[in-house]
Protein backbone atom coordinates (compact mmCIF):
# COMPACT_ATOMS: atom_id res chain seq x y z
CA UNK A 1 0.00 0.00 0.00
CA UNK A 2 1.96 3.37 -1.17
CA UNK A 3 2.13 5.47 1.63
CA UNK A 4 1.21 8.70 -0.41
CA UNK A 5 -1.93 9.51 -1.64
CA UNK A 6 -0.80 10.08 -5.33
CA UNK A 7 2.42 10.23 -7.58
CA UNK A 8 2.90 14.60 -7.30
CA UNK A 9 3.73 14.42 -3.33
CA UNK A 10 7.21 12.04 -4.89
CA UNK A 11 8.35 14.42 -7.81
CA UNK A 12 11.44 15.78 -7.51
CA UNK A 13 11.69 19.06 -6.34
CA UNK A 14 12.62 20.90 -9.51
CA UNK A 15 10.00 19.63 -11.62
CA UNK A 16 7.60 20.45 -8.73
CA UNK A 17 9.23 24.05 -8.69
CA UNK A 18 9.04 24.43 -12.53
CA UNK A 19 5.05 23.12 -12.73
CA UNK A 20 4.17 25.47 -9.51
CA UNK A 21 6.16 28.34 -11.66
CA UNK A 22 4.08 27.48 -15.36
CA UNK A 23 0.63 27.65 -13.07
CA UNK A 24 1.72 30.67 -11.79
CA UNK A 25 0.73 32.77 -14.46
CA UNK A 26 -2.50 31.82 -15.13
CA UNK A 27 -3.47 32.02 -11.73
CA UNK A 28 -2.64 35.97 -11.79
CA UNK A 29 -4.79 36.61 -14.65
CA UNK A 30 -7.73 34.48 -13.21
CA UNK A 31 -7.57 36.74 -10.05
CA UNK A 32 -7.78 39.41 -12.12
CA UNK A 33 -10.95 38.68 -13.47
CA UNK A 34 -12.28 39.77 -10.18
CA UNK A 35 -12.95 43.39 -9.01
CA UNK A 36 -10.74 42.82 -5.99
CA UNK A 37 -7.57 41.60 -7.05
CA UNK A 38 -8.01 43.66 -10.21
CA UNK A 39 -7.89 46.59 -7.64
CA UNK A 40 -4.86 45.15 -5.91
CA UNK A 41 -3.04 43.86 -9.03
CA UNK A 42 -3.95 47.05 -11.41
CA UNK A 43 -0.53 47.63 -12.48
CA UNK A 44 0.52 43.93 -12.99
CA UNK A 45 1.17 41.88 -15.98
CA UNK A 46 -0.01 38.12 -15.14
CA UNK A 47 2.48 36.78 -18.05
CA UNK A 48 5.45 38.45 -16.40
CA UNK A 49 4.72 36.53 -12.86
CA UNK A 50 6.67 33.04 -13.29
CA UNK A 51 9.29 32.79 -10.98
CA UNK A 52 9.58 33.19 -7.36
CA UNK A 53 11.61 36.56 -7.71
CA UNK A 54 8.64 37.56 -9.54
CA UNK A 55 5.85 36.80 -7.10
CA UNK A 56 7.66 38.49 -4.34
CA UNK A 57 7.13 41.78 -6.06
CA UNK A 58 3.77 41.33 -5.50
CA UNK A 59 2.15 43.45 -2.82
CA UNK A 60 1.19 41.27 0.38
CA UNK A 61 -2.96 41.03 1.09
CA UNK A 62 -3.40 40.33 5.31
CA UNK A 63 -5.85 38.11 6.18
CA UNK A 64 -6.06 40.50 9.47
CA UNK A 65 -7.50 42.68 6.57
CA UNK A 66 -10.30 40.61 5.19
CA UNK A 67 -12.75 42.34 6.95
CA UNK A 68 -12.51 45.81 5.46
CA UNK A 69 -11.91 44.19 2.65
CA UNK A 70 -15.39 42.62 2.55
CA UNK A 71 -17.09 45.75 4.25
CA UNK A 72 -16.08 47.85 1.33
CA UNK A 73 -16.99 45.38 -1.11
CA UNK A 74 -19.73 42.13 0.36
CA UNK A 75 -19.68 39.42 0.77
CA UNK A 76 -15.50 38.58 -0.25
CA UNK A 77 -13.99 41.79 -0.68
CA UNK A 78 -14.07 41.17 -4.80
CA UNK A 79 -11.63 38.22 -4.42
CA UNK A 80 -13.80 35.73 -5.90
CA UNK A 81 -13.63 34.52 -8.86
CA UNK A 82 -17.11 32.40 -8.97
CA UNK A 83 -20.40 34.07 -7.96
CA UNK A 84 -22.06 33.21 -4.95
CA UNK A 85 -24.57 31.06 -6.11
CA UNK A 86 -22.33 29.36 -7.94
CA UNK A 87 -20.89 28.40 -4.65
CA UNK A 88 -21.29 25.38 -2.87
CA UNK A 89 -21.32 26.57 0.77
CA UNK A 90 -20.54 30.29 2.84
CA UNK A 91 -18.98 29.83 6.18
CA UNK A 92 -18.72 33.08 8.56
CA UNK A 93 -15.87 33.17 10.83
CA UNK A 94 -15.84 35.62 14.10
CA UNK A 95 -15.56 38.82 13.07
CA UNK A 96 -17.33 38.46 11.01
CA UNK A 97 -14.88 37.06 7.70
CA UNK A 98 -16.90 35.05 5.44
CA UNK A 99 -15.21 32.55 3.73
CA UNK A 100 -16.68 30.85 0.16
CA UNK A 101 -16.50 27.00 -1.06
CA UNK A 102 -16.70 25.62 -4.51
CA UNK A 103 -17.89 22.37 -6.00
CA UNK A 104 -14.72 21.18 -6.75
CA UNK A 105 -14.06 17.03 -5.04
CA UNK A 106 -11.68 18.09 -1.92
CA UNK A 107 -11.37 21.65 -2.44
CA UNK A 108 -9.65 22.51 0.60
CA UNK A 109 -6.94 19.40 -0.28
CA UNK A 110 -7.71 17.69 2.81
CA UNK A 111 -7.32 13.96 1.46
CA UNK A 112 -3.63 14.82 1.88
CA UNK A 113 -2.86 15.41 5.61
CA UNK A 114 -5.54 12.83 6.26
CA UNK A 115 -4.02 9.85 3.83
CA UNK A 116 -0.34 10.68 5.86
CA UNK A 117 -2.42 10.51 9.09
CA UNK A 118 -3.43 6.68 8.64
CA UNK A 119 -6.73 7.31 6.70
CA UNK A 120 -7.70 5.21 4.05
CA UNK A 121 -10.38 3.44 1.91
CA UNK A 122 -12.83 1.84 3.96
CA UNK A 123 -11.75 3.42 7.13
CA UNK A 124 -14.82 4.93 9.61
CA UNK A 125 -13.60 8.28 11.15
CA UNK A 126 -15.26 10.52 14.20
CA UNK A 127 -15.12 13.93 12.81
CA UNK A 128 -15.08 16.33 15.78
CA UNK A 129 -14.78 19.42 14.08
CA UNK A 130 -17.64 21.84 14.12
CA UNK A 131 -20.08 21.94 11.42
CA UNK A 132 -21.52 25.32 13.02
CA UNK A 133 -20.75 28.19 10.56
CA UNK A 134 -17.13 26.96 9.97
CA UNK A 135 -15.72 24.98 7.29
CA UNK A 136 -13.51 22.94 9.60
CA UNK A 137 -15.75 19.88 9.49
CA UNK A 138 -16.86 20.31 6.17
CA UNK A 139 -13.02 20.30 4.91
CA UNK A 140 -12.89 16.99 6.37
CA UNK A 141 -15.94 15.50 4.69
CA UNK A 142 -14.12 16.49 1.26
CA UNK A 143 -11.14 14.61 2.28
CA UNK A 144 -13.01 11.44 3.27
CA UNK A 145 -15.00 11.93 0.34
CA UNK A 146 -11.73 11.47 -2.25
CA UNK A 147 -10.28 8.79 -0.11
CA UNK A 148 -13.50 7.09 -0.12
CA UNK A 149 -14.28 6.59 3.80
CA UNK A 150 -17.26 6.89 5.64
CA UNK A 151 -17.85 9.99 8.20
CA UNK A 152 -19.16 10.19 11.77
CA UNK A 153 -20.56 13.82 11.73
CA UNK A 154 -19.85 14.57 15.40
CA UNK A 155 -19.46 17.72 15.90
CA UNK A 156 -17.93 19.31 19.17
CA UNK A 157 -19.73 18.91 22.20
CA UNK A 158 -21.91 16.33 24.15
CA UNK A 159 -18.96 14.30 25.37
CA UNK A 160 -20.75 11.41 26.39
CA UNK A 161 -22.67 10.43 23.31
CA UNK A 162 -18.56 11.05 21.56
CA UNK A 163 -17.76 7.90 23.74
CA UNK A 164 -21.10 6.22 23.18
CA UNK A 165 -20.74 6.38 19.32
CA UNK A 166 -16.81 5.42 19.34
CA UNK A 167 -17.56 2.63 21.42
CA UNK A 168 -20.79 1.39 19.49
CA UNK A 169 -19.06 1.85 15.80
CA UNK A 170 -15.33 1.14 16.75
CA UNK A 171 -14.32 4.01 14.13
CA UNK A 172 -10.53 4.07 13.04
CA UNK A 173 -9.79 7.82 13.29
CA UNK A 174 -10.00 10.59 15.43
CA UNK A 175 -10.19 14.03 13.72
CA UNK A 176 -10.69 17.20 15.47
CA UNK A 177 -8.53 19.77 18.22
CA UNK A 178 -5.98 17.92 20.23
CA UNK A 179 -7.83 18.86 23.69
CA UNK A 180 -11.39 17.66 22.75
CA UNK A 181 -9.44 14.31 22.06
CA UNK A 182 -8.39 14.44 25.55
CA UNK A 183 -12.04 15.36 26.88
CA UNK A 184 -13.16 12.14 25.31
CA UNK A 185 -10.39 10.02 26.77
CA UNK A 186 -11.21 11.31 29.85
CA UNK A 187 -14.62 10.99 29.93
CA UNK A 188 -14.63 7.45 28.58
CA UNK A 189 -12.39 6.39 31.40
CA UNK A 190 -14.83 7.74 33.88
CA UNK A 191 -17.56 6.34 31.98
CA UNK A 192 -15.15 2.39 32.12
CA UNK A 193 -16.18 2.60 28.46
CA UNK A 194 -13.52 0.73 25.52
CA UNK A 195 -12.81 3.24 23.09
CA UNK A 196 -9.91 1.49 22.08
CA UNK A 197 -11.09 1.50 18.25
CA UNK A 198 -9.10 4.74 17.56
CA UNK A 199 -5.31 3.75 16.21
CA UNK A 200 -4.99 6.67 14.79
CA UNK A 201 -5.84 10.74 15.18
CA UNK A 202 -5.23 13.75 12.94
CA UNK A 203 -5.73 16.98 14.87
CA UNK A 204 -5.44 20.94 14.11
CA UNK A 205 -7.26 24.14 15.10
CA UNK A 206 -4.78 24.67 18.30
CA UNK A 207 -1.95 24.46 19.01
CA UNK A 208 -0.14 20.58 19.89
CA UNK A 209 2.07 21.01 22.56
CA UNK A 210 4.33 17.56 22.92
CA UNK A 211 3.64 16.91 26.73
CA UNK A 212 -0.51 16.60 25.21
CA UNK A 213 0.52 14.60 22.31
CA UNK A 214 2.82 12.21 24.68
CA UNK A 215 -0.58 12.16 26.74
CA UNK A 216 -2.68 11.31 24.29
CA UNK A 217 -0.41 8.34 22.71
CA UNK A 218 0.28 6.85 26.31
CA UNK A 219 -3.52 6.97 26.77
CA UNK A 220 -4.38 4.48 23.47
CA UNK A 221 -3.85 6.56 20.50
CA UNK A 222 -0.76 5.78 18.90
CA UNK A 223 -0.18 7.89 16.26
CA UNK A 224 -0.82 11.51 16.33
CA UNK A 225 -0.36 13.87 13.91
CA UNK A 226 -1.10 17.77 13.57
CA UNK A 227 -2.20 19.67 10.32
CA UNK A 228 -1.83 23.15 9.65
CA UNK A 229 -4.82 25.09 7.70
CA UNK A 230 -6.77 28.28 7.85
CA UNK A 231 -10.91 28.97 7.16
CA UNK A 232 -9.35 31.03 4.36
CA UNK A 233 -6.95 28.72 2.29
CA UNK A 234 -7.70 24.77 3.60
CA UNK A 235 -4.53 22.62 4.14
CA UNK A 236 -1.29 24.17 4.27
CA UNK A 237 1.24 21.85 5.77
CA UNK A 238 0.55 18.72 7.68
CA UNK A 239 3.04 15.77 9.84
CA UNK A 240 3.64 12.73 7.72
CA UNK A 241 5.06 9.09 9.63
CA UNK A 242 7.44 6.76 8.45
CA UNK A 243 7.52 3.35 10.01
CA UNK A 244 7.01 3.91 13.78
CA UNK A 245 8.58 7.24 13.52
CA UNK A 246 7.27 10.53 13.14
CA UNK A 247 9.17 12.86 10.42
CA UNK A 248 10.67 16.31 11.16
CA UNK A 249 8.50 19.06 10.33
CA UNK A 250 5.54 19.54 8.42
CA UNK A 251 5.31 18.61 4.37
CA UNK A 252 3.80 21.70 2.35
CA UNK A 253 0.48 20.87 0.63
CA UNK A 254 1.06 20.41 -3.23
CA UNK A 255 -0.99 23.09 -4.74
CA UNK A 256 0.50 26.13 -2.45
CA UNK A 257 3.29 27.99 -2.84
CA UNK A 258 4.89 29.38 0.62
CA UNK A 259 7.11 32.41 1.25
CA UNK A 260 8.16 33.24 4.34
CA UNK A 261 8.81 36.80 4.90
CA UNK A 262 9.97 39.60 6.98
CA UNK A 263 7.21 40.52 9.76
CA UNK A 264 6.04 43.70 8.96
CA UNK A 265 7.19 43.51 5.15
CA UNK A 266 6.79 41.55 1.78
CA UNK A 267 10.50 40.51 1.66
CA UNK A 268 11.24 36.85 1.99
CA UNK A 269 13.71 35.71 4.52
CA UNK A 270 16.54 33.14 4.03
CA UNK A 271 15.78 29.66 4.68
CA UNK A 272 15.64 28.77 7.91
CA UNK A 273 15.04 32.09 9.50
CA UNK A 274 11.54 32.51 11.17
CA UNK A 275 9.25 34.71 9.52
CA UNK A 276 5.82 35.57 8.38
CA UNK A 277 4.34 32.43 6.46
CA UNK A 278 2.47 33.93 3.02
CA UNK A 279 1.26 31.58 1.34
CA UNK A 280 -0.62 31.22 -2.22
CA UNK A 281 -3.36 29.26 -3.41
CA UNK A 282 -4.05 27.34 -6.28
CA UNK A 283 -7.90 27.73 -5.55
CA UNK A 284 -10.14 28.80 -8.89
CA UNK A 285 -13.20 29.92 -6.99
CA UNK A 286 -11.39 31.73 -4.20
CA UNK A 287 -7.63 32.61 -5.61
CA UNK A 288 -5.33 34.10 -2.68
CA UNK A 289 -1.98 35.73 -3.76
CA UNK A 290 0.60 36.41 -1.57
CA UNK A 291 -1.85 35.71 1.38
CA UNK A 292 -0.40 36.65 4.78
CA UNK A 293 -1.56 34.89 7.24
CA UNK A 294 -0.14 36.66 10.26
CA UNK A 295 1.34 33.02 12.03
CA UNK A 296 5.00 32.92 12.12
CA UNK A 297 7.07 29.24 10.74
CA UNK A 298 10.47 28.74 9.31
CA UNK A 299 11.70 26.47 6.66
CA UNK A 300 13.19 23.40 7.97
CA UNK A 301 16.60 23.13 6.21
CA UNK A 302 19.40 20.02 5.97
CA UNK A 303 16.73 17.58 7.08
CA UNK A 304 17.58 13.99 5.37
CA UNK A 305 15.25 12.39 2.77
CA UNK A 306 12.19 10.76 3.95
CA UNK A 307 11.29 6.81 3.60
CA UNK A 308 7.77 8.00 2.65
CA UNK A 309 8.82 9.20 -0.46
CA UNK A 310 7.35 12.86 -0.18
CA UNK A 311 9.85 15.23 -1.46
CA UNK A 312 7.95 18.81 -0.60
CA UNK A 313 9.56 21.68 1.49
CA UNK A 314 9.15 20.87 5.29
CA UNK A 315 8.05 24.30 7.60
CA UNK A 316 8.88 23.57 11.45
CA UNK A 317 5.25 24.18 11.93
CA UNK A 318 3.52 27.18 13.70
CA UNK A 319 5.69 29.17 15.69
CA UNK A 320 3.26 31.98 17.01
CA UNK A 321 1.77 35.09 15.71
CA UNK A 322 3.38 37.82 13.70
CA UNK A 323 1.52 40.75 14.65
CA UNK A 324 3.62 41.74 17.29
CA UNK A 325 2.11 45.67 17.07
CA UNK A 326 2.76 47.30 20.82
CA UNK A 327 1.84 50.14 22.51
CA UNK A 328 4.08 52.46 23.85
CA UNK A 329 3.55 55.70 26.03
CA UNK A 330 -0.28 55.82 24.19
CA UNK A 331 1.54 55.18 20.65
CA UNK A 332 1.29 51.93 18.72
CA UNK A 333 4.14 51.13 17.06
CA UNK A 334 3.93 48.62 14.08
CA UNK A 335 6.24 45.54 12.28
CA UNK A 336 6.08 47.65 9.58
CA UNK A 337 7.48 50.52 10.97
CA UNK A 338 10.78 49.03 12.24
CA UNK A 339 10.81 47.55 8.58
CA UNK A 340 10.64 50.82 7.31
CA UNK A 341 13.48 52.02 9.78
CA UNK A 342 15.76 49.45 8.79
CA UNK A 343 14.95 49.91 5.16
CA UNK A 344 16.19 53.65 5.42
CA UNK A 345 19.82 52.82 6.34
CA UNK A 346 21.10 50.29 4.09
CA UNK A 347 23.86 49.13 6.84
CA UNK A 348 21.20 47.69 8.89
CA UNK A 349 21.16 43.87 8.00
CA UNK A 350 18.07 42.90 10.54
CA UNK A 351 16.67 44.84 13.44
CA UNK A 352 14.47 44.14 16.37
CA UNK A 353 12.99 46.80 18.72
CA UNK A 354 12.79 46.06 21.89
CA UNK A 355 10.55 47.72 24.69
CA UNK A 356 11.66 47.58 28.47
CA UNK A 357 11.20 49.44 31.89
CA UNK A 358 7.93 50.24 33.53
CA UNK A 359 4.71 51.30 31.66
CA UNK A 360 4.71 55.11 31.50
CA UNK A 361 8.46 54.71 31.84
CA UNK A 362 9.39 52.74 29.35
CA UNK A 363 12.71 52.66 26.67
CA UNK A 364 12.81 51.45 22.58
CA UNK A 365 15.80 50.35 21.64
CA UNK A 366 16.48 49.69 18.06
CA UNK A 367 18.80 46.61 18.03
CA UNK A 368 20.65 46.73 14.24
CA UNK A 369 22.70 43.79 13.27
CA UNK A 370 25.21 45.58 11.20
CA UNK A 371 28.57 44.66 9.92
CA UNK A 372 30.90 46.51 12.09
CA UNK A 373 29.11 47.36 15.38
CA UNK A 374 32.40 49.55 16.81
CA UNK A 375 32.54 52.09 13.53
CA UNK A 376 28.66 52.33 12.85
CA UNK A 377 27.07 55.64 13.60
CA UNK A 378 23.72 56.07 15.44
CA UNK A 379 22.38 59.60 14.88
CA UNK A 380 20.10 58.96 11.42
CA UNK A 381 18.84 55.84 12.72
CA UNK A 382 17.57 57.65 15.85
CA UNK A 383 16.31 60.30 13.90
CA UNK A 384 14.36 57.76 11.73
CA UNK A 385 12.84 56.09 14.70
CA UNK A 386 11.47 59.62 15.67
CA UNK A 387 10.01 60.28 12.52
CA UNK A 388 8.56 57.00 12.18
CA UNK A 389 7.30 56.13 15.22
CA UNK A 390 6.67 59.73 16.89
CA UNK A 391 8.56 58.38 20.05
CA UNK A 392 12.00 58.89 21.23
CA UNK A 393 14.30 55.43 20.61
CA UNK A 394 18.00 54.09 21.44
CA UNK A 395 20.01 52.30 18.97
CA UNK A 396 22.61 49.72 19.73
CA UNK A 397 24.66 47.86 17.38
CA UNK A 398 25.43 44.10 17.19
CA UNK A 399 27.26 41.86 15.02
CA UNK A 400 25.29 40.11 12.23
CA UNK A 401 23.89 36.78 13.32
CA UNK A 402 23.65 38.14 16.91
CA UNK A 403 19.61 38.64 16.86
CA UNK A 404 17.71 35.74 17.66
CA UNK A 405 16.12 33.26 15.26
CA UNK A 406 12.68 33.75 16.72
CA UNK A 407 10.96 36.19 13.76
CA UNK A 408 10.33 38.73 16.26
CA UNK A 409 10.25 41.92 15.20
CA UNK A 410 9.29 44.06 17.88
CA UNK A 411 10.08 42.71 21.69
CA UNK A 412 7.83 43.77 24.75
CA UNK A 413 9.77 42.64 27.58
CA UNK A 414 8.52 45.27 29.88
CA UNK A 415 8.23 44.72 33.93
CA UNK A 416 3.91 44.67 33.92
CA UNK A 417 4.34 43.96 37.76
Amino acid sequence: MSDTLDSLETRPPEQRERDLMARLPQLVARAKAAAGWARILKDVNPADIDSRAALATLPVTRKSGLRDLQTQQPPFGGLNTTPIGQLARVYMSPGPIFDPEGRRQDCWRFARPMYAAGVRAGSLLQNCFSYHFTPAAFMVEGGAARIGCAVIPAGSGQTEMQVQAIHALRPDTYVGTPSFLKIIIEKAREMNVDIGSIRQAMVGAEALPESLRAWLMEHGVPRVLQMYASADIGSIAYETHSGDARDPGMVLDEDVILEIVRPGSGEPVPPGEVGEVVITVFNPDYPLIRFATGDLSAILTGAPPLPCGRTNTRIKGWLGRADQTTKVRGMFVHPSQVHDIARRHPQIVKARLVVSGQIAQETMTLHCEVADPASASDGDIIDSIRRLTKLRGEVRFVAIGSLPNDGKVIADVRDYQ
